[in-house]
């Protein structure tokens, strides 16, 4: 919100009070409307040219009802927006084995998340076919910046898997995810996927003890694959057993981006704080 207000009049769509002065405080007109509500999106659904589509799936199902509301809405409007990005999750691949992924590889979902993830994809990419809206769908791996790392897991002290059994991961810090999403309105042509990756992938391991080193705690203990379930929670398990390498070339190429922080080794700070 604080990159767009320099050139955008901005709105925001809303379902509480705390995120109406959110909304607010960044420079945004905050809409009260609810994704799980069809009937109170229409206030929204007309403002804009461009539209930003930032809201996570329901937690439950395999199907994303929200940007299923969404979209109805928008065609029952008949004011199409001339552009839209939907930002997705590099979950849809599934595990790739460490192997190389680009945006032409088939996607394999292997949880629920992920599944419905395909599911708002495959309603956005028909959206722009039928439309022949300008936009793109954006996956994206690992959101990190200096206010949003995994330091309370370090502090418990929860595991890590051995090098042996570990997975490779990505990421993206939360400014340069801000200038891709923001690039991606004006320079994709219609239902073009990217990685929105800084495209240097890290053993999931190795990132926690960059992360313990610079925020001046113990390195995590490794165990085995075999041993990590009941030492490792569920959720964080069926990240850490996914593995895949992104390719971000057609971002960087299409897209004209020049990365503030290429890799984590620049964007995590040289010194993080952990509070109290």
């Amino acid at each position: 919100a604080r990159l767009a207000s320099r050139s955008h009049h901005i709105y925001a769509l809303v379902r509480s009070v705390d995120a109406k002065h959110r909304a607010r405080d960044h420079g945004a007109t905050p809409i009260c409307g609810d994704l799980d509500d069809a009937r109170s999106l229409y206030a929204v659904s007309a403002l804009s040219e461009n539209i930003l589509y930032l809201a996570p799936p329901p937690n439950v199902g395999e199907l994303d009802t929200r940007i299923a509301n969404f979209l109805a809405v928008l065609k029952k409007t008949r004011r199409i927006p001339q552009r839209l990005v939907y930002v997705s999750t590099s979950g849809v691949y599934g595990d790739c084995d460490g192997g190389f992924v680009s945006e032409t590889r088939k996607i394999n979902p292997q949880t629920p998340r992920a599944r419905r993830r395909c599911h708002a994809e495959s309603l956005v990419r028909r959206f722009f076919e039928g439309y022949r809206m300008r936009g793109a769908v954006l996956r994206v791996p690992g959101i990190y910046s200096s206010d949003r790392l995994p330091l309370e897991r370090l502090k418990k002290n929860i595991p890590v898997l051995n090098s042996d059994d570990d997975s490779f991961s990505n990421h993206i810090h939360a400014d340069d995810l801000a200038k891709i999403t923001l690039l991606a309105l004006y320079r994709s042509r219609a239902g073009r996927i990217f990685n929105a990756s800084d495209g240097l992938s890290t053993r999931i391991g190795d990132y926690y003890d960059l992360l313990a080193d610079r925020a001046r705690l113990p390195r995590p203990p490794r165990v085995s694959l075999a041993d990590a379930k009941g030492n490792i929670p569920e959720l964080s398990l069926s990240f850490m057993v996914e593995s895949r390498r992104l390719l971000s070339d057609r971002m960087k190429r299409e897209m004209r981006i020049r990365l503030r922080y290429p890799s984590v080794y620049e964007g995590i700070p040289k010194l993080v704080g952990v509070g109290g």
